[in-house]
């Protein structure tokens, strides 16, 4: 996002832009340390349905 672009939009608009930016990166964190640890997603989903 540009200056030109974060002056033009709402405080609303530039919190949402934060908030997208912000949960790729930590989508793309997640992924990264599932790859190395050699989990999958699966793996994941089932122990917070045991938590339940």
């Amino acid at each position: 996002m540009n200056e030109e672009t974060g002056k033009n939009m709402s405080r609303e608009e530039r919190l949402a832009a934060k908030l997208r930016e912000n949960l790729r990166r930590r989508k793309a964190q997640g992924r990264e340390m599932s790859q190395q640890s050699g989990e999958s997603g699966a793996e994941g989903l089932s122990k917070d349905s045991e938590r339940s």
